[in-house]
């Protein structure tokens, strides 16, 4: 039986990409899962609500691995399926998941995230006297502080040479927000084509950084990341393990921005407040919209629908996150909430890894910002701002602040 037309996200709500709450929670309203047509043009499945997410997100007919549908299926073509760049974790089911980040798990322990604190906070403090000293009053805090930090934070933890961060981050946006398939070809071209050659230099010389470690990393059973698997495992670090805390960091100080009543409640304590604060900026507006695509491998219900085999499916956790079915007044912005049971870092197998670097970064960048600049307000109206595109990424290029 055929399945009925998609629906036009953009069509349900003009003003989707900024605000695609009403839209999510007016699904929601109607089931758990529809057929939709998303505002690039693609047409899949969009899981919605709490629970619905959270059971596809561990569903094993719902696959991260190409290899077990349709290469074609992913959504830059069998050229994207294909390139060593996605040869991660993320794009495994276990058993293969299980074995890539077992390899890579113990770099990122508590103890090891935790002991990164102090270097944090130095960066931090740097890029915040910069920020301060132009005199001007007036800065785009993802350019002075959202991105620089988790980018240098990860570089350094990786072993990136400075130099050559501005241009992995050109890679990074048109990856994670096409705008061009051929400028995409080519930012996955330039990504393999690089860590190609740093992976070499660190087989030659190792330093002290994760990725001289990852190459040279073999468990005690003998195993160890093939050489596409390492340039995989460095490409996902990289992109995920700045992405995140950049809108992470962003997303949150829109948030006290709209809230002035809570931001005045976080200044009066932060001791007191600020790990919950952290978790409900995840839970209101998370740096992630929808978990990464999923593909049937055969016909899936999902509530009163099936879904058919062999076709892509997101899961919005940006509307699990807003289900009054699991949290009371959920578009309610409220640091002193109980936000735990948020999927903002996912849930299941794929749940991130980098997850408490994100929630330190964030910590730390929140809290300094606040002490530092005491005036902090909007430099901008909030409508006018240039939002990351693509359903993948929750957040605003730049970010226009005063003080």
């Amino acid at each position: 039986m055929a399945s009925a037309p998609a629906l036009d996200l953009k069509d349900l709500g003009p003003d989707f990409v900024r605000d695609p709450y009403p839209v999510y929670a007016a699904l929601r309203a109607r089931g758990p899962v529809h057929h939709v047509r998303t505002p690039d043009g693609q047409e899949l499945w969009l899981v919605v609500g709490h629970e619905a997410c959270r059971a596809a997100l561990t569903d094993p007919r719902l696959t991260r691995d190409l290899r077990k549908v349709d290469p074609t299926l992913h959504p830059h073509g069998k050229d994207g399926a294909d390139s060593p760049a996605l040869t991660h974790m993320l794009l495994r089911d276990a058993p293969d998941h299980t074995r890539l980040r077992r390899l890579v798990a113990r770099e990122f322990s508590p103890r090891r995230i935790a002991a990164l604190a102090p270097h944090i906070q130095r960066i931090t403090d740097e890029l915040l006297d910069a920020m301060l000293a132009d005199g001007t009053g007036r800065a785009d805090l993802v350019a002075a502080l959202a991105y620089p930090l988790p980018m240098t934070v990860i570089s350094e933890l990786l072993g990136v040479p400075a130099a050559d961060r501005d241009a992995f981050r050109a890679w990074s946006n048109e990856i994670v927000a096409p705008t061009d398939q051929e400028l995409l070809g080519a930012a996955y071209r330039n990504v393999v084509d690089y860590l190609r050659g740093l992976t070499a230099a660190k087989r030659e010389h190792p330093g002290d950084d994760l990725l001289s470690a990852l190459v040279h990393t073999v468990d005690e059973g003998g195993d160890r990341l093939s050489g596409d698997e390492l340039i995989g495992m460095a490409v996902l670090l990289l992109i995920a393990g700045h992405e995140t805390t950049v809108n992470l960091i962003g997303n949150g100080v829109r948030a006290l921005f709209a809230h002035p009543d809570q931001l005045e409640l976080l200044r009066a304590d932060p001791d007191g407040l600020l790990d919950g604060a952290i978790e409900e900026m995840l839970r209101y507006d998370g740096p992630v919209e929808t978990a990464l695509p999923r593909w049937t491998t055969e016909p899936v219900p999902i509530g009163d629908t099936v879904v058919p085999a062999g076709v892509s499916v997101l899961v919005a956790l940006a509307d699990a996150d807003r289900d009054s079915g699991r949290f009371t007044e959920p578009d309610r912005f409220d640091i002193r909430r109980d936000a735990r049971g948020h999927i903002g870092f996912g849930h299941g197998l794929h749940y991130c890894l980098g997850a408490p670097l994100a929630r330190l970064e964030g910590r730390i960048a929140i809290r300094s910002l606040l002490d530092r600049c005491p005036g902090l307000a909007p430099g901008a109206d909030e409508a006018g701002l240039p939002w990351v595109g693509g359903l993948l990424i929750r957040g605003v290029r730049t970010l226009p602040v005063r003080w």
